[in-house]
């Protein structure tokens, strides 16, 4: 973050993770701003690449996408053609929702959403036939506590 974003620019983030669909008037009567200015710092936060996107949140089992999973993989390969063949795979499966190299005991973790166990079991056999994986594992999510796209700008 930079040291232009100030308590408004907070408040105005805050308000466009919650509900991007509000109006230009909407979010400036919150943050207690004229339409203009209010309109002039939300540009400013998108040029200044804060604001990378909005979007529409889709609720996953009203499109058949009920079964969440974190997918668990190390890897006895680190050389960068193994990691540049990894992630052009991995960007290429919709299914993955998130994919992290991590540090530790595992070498990546991967978020993905499907229709049920059979849909995991042909993405799973898709991608082990796409790319060499030494181990992958499968935890499967029973119920989401919290589970928010939303960021804490409180904190910067």
């Amino acid at each position: 973050m930079n040291n232009y974003t100030d308590q408004i620019d907070q408040k105005i983030l805050k308000i466009l993770q919650i509900d991007a669909s509000l109006s230009m008037d909407e979010i400036s009567e919150k943050v207690n701003l004229s339409r203009n200015a209010c309109w002039r710092r939300i540009r400013r936060l998108e040029n200044e690449g804060i604001i990378k996107g909005r979007v529409a949140l889709v609720e996953p089992r009203s499109v058949n996408l009920g079964l969440s999973i974190f997918v668990m993989i190390k890897t006895n390969s680190h050389e960068s053609d193994w990691a540049k063949k990894f992630e052009s795979v991995v960007s290429n499966f919709p299914e993955i929702m998130g994919a992290h190299r991590m540090a530790g005991d595992l070498d990546y973790i991967l978020r993905v959403r499907v229709k049920d166990v059979s849909d995991y079991d042909k993405f799973y056999q898709n991608l082990i036939s796409k790319i060499s994986i030494s181990e992958i594992s499968a935890s499967f999510v029973m119920d989401d506590i919290k589970d928010t796209t939303a960021l804490p700008t409180d904190r910067m």
